[in-house]
Parts: C-alpha cells; sequence; structure tokens
C-alpha cells in the first residue's frame, strides 16, 4: 500500500496533492461513498418491488429494520406477499419517497430508511402488520410489531411463516435438485437478464437453457455481480 504526499506552492494557496496506490483508492472510494448516501435522497421517481423494497430513481433500496412476506407467500389461503406489495404502494402514493441511505446489502440493493413526509414507510408496514420486524439486523421496530400483534392485525391474524424461514425452506429443497446445489435461476427474456430465487412465485415455471447463455447461481450476489437482476413483482 502506497500514499504520496506533494505540496504545490505558487502565487495562489498552496495545493496539498494526494497520489494513492489502487487499493487506497479503492478504500477511499467506498469510505467516500458511503458518506455521501447516508444523506438523505428525495427521490423524483419511485416504483415498489415488492413489500419491502422500492426502486429510487433507478436505484433499488432493501428498506431497513424489517422483511416482509416474499411476493408468492401465502399466509394460511391469504395472498399476504401479494397484499404487503400492495400495502407498501398505497402508503406511498404519488407523494415523494425521501431515503436515508445506511449501506449496502451486496446484492445491488442500497439499505434505507425511507419516508413519505414525516411518516416512517418501515415502521407503517410493520404496525400494520404487513411485515415483521428484522430482529437480527435491528430492534427499531419491535414495539410496533407487539402492537400489531396485540391488536391481531394482518400477518398476526392468520397463520403466518416468517419470511426468512419461508426462504430458508423453499431454498433447501431447491439446493438438492439444482445442479451443484446452486438454486438460483439465471434467466434472460425480453425484460432483460432476470434471476429468481427458490421462493419466487415464477421459480418452477423458469427453464434453464444454457445453450442462449442463461445459467445457475449459487447466491444472490453471486448472480448481481455476473449482471442479472431480482424481478419486479408490480
Amino acid at each position: 500500500m502506497r500514499l504520496d504526499l506533494a505540496i504545490t506552492v505558487g502565487a495562489a494557496q498552496p495545493r496539498l496533492h494526494i497520489m494513492l496506490d489502487q487499493s487506497v483508492l479503492k478504500k477511499f472510494s467506498s469510505v467516500f461513498s458511503a458518506a455521501v448516501m447516508c444523506a438523505s435522497l428525495a427521490a423524483s421517481e419511485t416504483s415498489v418491488v415488492d413489500g419491502d423494497t422500492i426502486d429510487v430513481d433507478g436505484i433499488r433500496m432493501r428498506i431497513n429494520a424489517i422483511d416482509a412476506p416474499e411476493y408468492g407467500q401465502k399466509c394460511g389461503k391469504w395472498a399476504c406477499g401479494k397484499a404487503a406489495t400492495e400495502e407498501l404502494a398505497r402508503l406511498i402514493g404519488s407523494t415523494n419517497v425521501t431515503c436515508n441511505v445506511l449501506g449496502d446489502d451486496g446484492m445491488g440493493r442500497e439499505i434505507a430508511t425511507c419516508f413519505v413526509g414525516e411518516v416512517d414507510l418501515g415502521r407503517e408496514m410493520v404496525r400494520n402488520g404487513l411485515a415483521w420486524a428484522f430482529v437480527k439486523y435491528s430492534e427499531e421496530y419491535t414495539p410496533d410489531e407487539a402492537e400489531a400483534r396485540r391488536q391481531k392485525l394482518g400477518i398476526w391474524a392468520t397463520t403466518a411463516i416468517p419470511p426468512w424461514e419461508y426462504r430458508a425452506a423453499r431454498w433447501a429443497v431447491a439446493e438438492q435438485e439444482a445442479p451443484d446445489g446452486c438454486p438460483i435461476k439465471g434467466n434472460i427474456s425480453k425484460n432483460g437478464m432476470i434471476y429468481h430465487a427458490p421462493w419466487s412465485p415464477w421459480y418452477k415455471k423458469t427453464s434453464i437453457n444454457e445453450a442462449k447463455g442463461e445459467r445457475w447461481f449459487c447466491s444472490e450476489a453471486e448472480a448481481v455481480a455476473n449482471g442479472w437482476r431480482a424481478p419486479r413483482w408490480r
């Protein structure tokens, strides 16, 4: 690792020049990007991907501290995943969204706390019984979850499996059947290069044609790194 400093003195104020090798530059760039992204971003265009994910001016945001039912997930006979997606869309409406970005999740998404005016979208989803407080990462919304549970709202009014358990169960089955235990399907269609994880409602309908360039992936991060994106459900 190399860090070179040089000072240029002239008629103007002295200037400090910093020469960094590539490893230092990469680290500096990451820190600088994180510092910039921690600022509030006001969106001019927002679209809902699913119950805990939105696209904000083309940037995919995973809402911090919540985990909503997967789009294809059912709670008893109720399509709770679809209901969660529709609830998030209702909360946003046609109003601009402001997001405080906290970092990235390694899967092409930024982790963010997002607001419509003063309304915290993550908190409202939990309060309305359309998402779990994601205590693995934060206990921010546990009081809101407790109140939704007490009132038997949404997921608390029926038989509901937490989405992390739902994903794990689907993954375990698909992993046994997939080539080399890599169950994510990288599909290519007119909509682009889209990957389907085992909990995708399109998973069983999706076949892989390696002659077309389609392929299997062992993780979502690997799929994203190779140019595939997650599907949008709305």
